[in-house]
């Protein structure tokens, strides 16, 4: 399912992104923890879907491996859908890729997303090593090509005499070709992600659905959407664009200060991490302390402008006022915070403030 239904007084599909950040003197294990407790909430409270990112060698975020992590998440919930938000392709062989999704289709039927990006999600030396290879350039090129392959042994129809038509993404369709097979009809739809024009027009010319991450290139936005409506073409899975931003969004339960005080701390880690000081999410203390430079403090400006935080009214009021100014159809919602604890409030305060429905 692609399209999801409003909740509530929601303007679109709330759905969530998770990162599996890991605050200071926290642990890997208990951001895990967290995000079954944020993903079962996300469920009982009516949000669409709950996607992992993948990114590499960055202590704050454990979600190297989204596969595995939506595995988990699968075994802890019923209905939601799960994705990846998403899978660097290049990072992967093709049939990999359709291997790990197939066993996910398995285990959850009919709830799987497949996202795919093209960049490499962390570094160009760890890139390298995830890839054995130094041309990087030459893997986010030939992404239309991986994106093909990886098409065709989802759906297991290369043509006759390619070099891959005897191999079979298992589980997948081969199984129910084989004598006495039987398999479920479902299979992950393929999502493009983005945060340029590039994706944004092959998602376009496929009939893909297209998700943007607004919630770290806002500059974008609007031309890439722009992009993917006016050239786009329909598809079986697709009659018109569908289009989900991602969002970084954060309600607290005070008049706004300690969401302040959290979307500091996140800001401060993404100053080292664009400075190649990555380390784990820093507590509200630590970065109220912090001495900022006058280029830091620009950088925190211009990134916090972007997070929509405060109050759960203000957060409700800046979400409708991003999806009516880009007619986004779904927004996936971010909370990057030190805290586990903090994250999971703020999803429920925003689905109180919508007046999601409650299991």
């Amino acid at each position: 399912m692609i399209r999801g239904a409003a909740q509530g007084t929601a303007p679109t599909p709330l759905s969530v992104l998770d990162l599996v950040t890991v605050g200071a003197g926290r642990t890997a294990t208990q951001a895990l923890r967290t995000s079954v407790d944020i993903a079962r909430l996300a469920e009982n409270r009516g949000y669409h879907r709950y996607w992992v990112a993948e990114h590499h060698s960055m202590p704050g975020v454990a979600s190297s491996s989204p596969a595995v992590i939506l595995a988990h998440l699968a075994a802890h919930t019923d209905r939601i859908r799960l994705g990846s938000g998403g899978v660097m392709l290049p990072n992967h062989a093709p049939l990999v890729i359709a291997e790990q999704f197939g066993t996910l289709e398995a285990m959850a039927p009919g709830r799987v997303d497949l996202g795919l990006g093209r960049a490499p999600g962390t570094d160009g030396a760890t890139a390298a090593a995830l890839r054995r290879s130094d041309r990087l350039n030459e893997g986010a090129d030939d992404f239309p090509q991986q994106l093909v392959e990886l098409t065709r042994f989802l759906d297991d129809d290369f043509p006759d005499g390619h070099p891959y038509s005897r191999i079979h993404a298992v589980p997948g369709p081969a199984q129910a070709t084989s004598p006495g097979g039987v398999q479920d009809p479902n299979r992950p739809p393929v999502w493009l992600l983005g945060s340029s024009g590039f994706s944004a027009r092959l998602a376009a010319t496929l009939g893909l659905p297209f998700a943007f991450a607004h919630h770290f290139s806002a500059q974008n936005t609007l031309p890439a959407l722009d992009l993917y409506r006016e050239n786009f073409r329909p598809s079986e899975l697709l009659s018109e664009p569908y289009a989900v931003i991602g969002v970084s969004a954060l309600a607290t339960d005070d008049d706004g200060t300690e969401a302040r005080r959290q979307v500091l701390a996140a800001a401060l880690n993404m100053v080292r991490l664009r400075t190649g000081r990555p380390g784990l999410v820093p507590t509200p203390e630590e970065a109220e302390a912090y001495q900022f430079s006058e280029m830091e403090r620009d950088f925190v400006q211009s990134w916090n402008s972007n997070v929509i935080h405060g109050t759960p009214d203000e957060v409700r009021s800046g979400l409708d006022e991003l999806q009516k100014r880009t007619g986004a159809d779904e927004l996936m919602l971010t909370a990057n915070a030190h805290g586990g604890d903090v994250r999971l409030r703020s999803y429920e305060l925003i689905a109180d403030a919508y007046g999601l429905p409650s299991a």
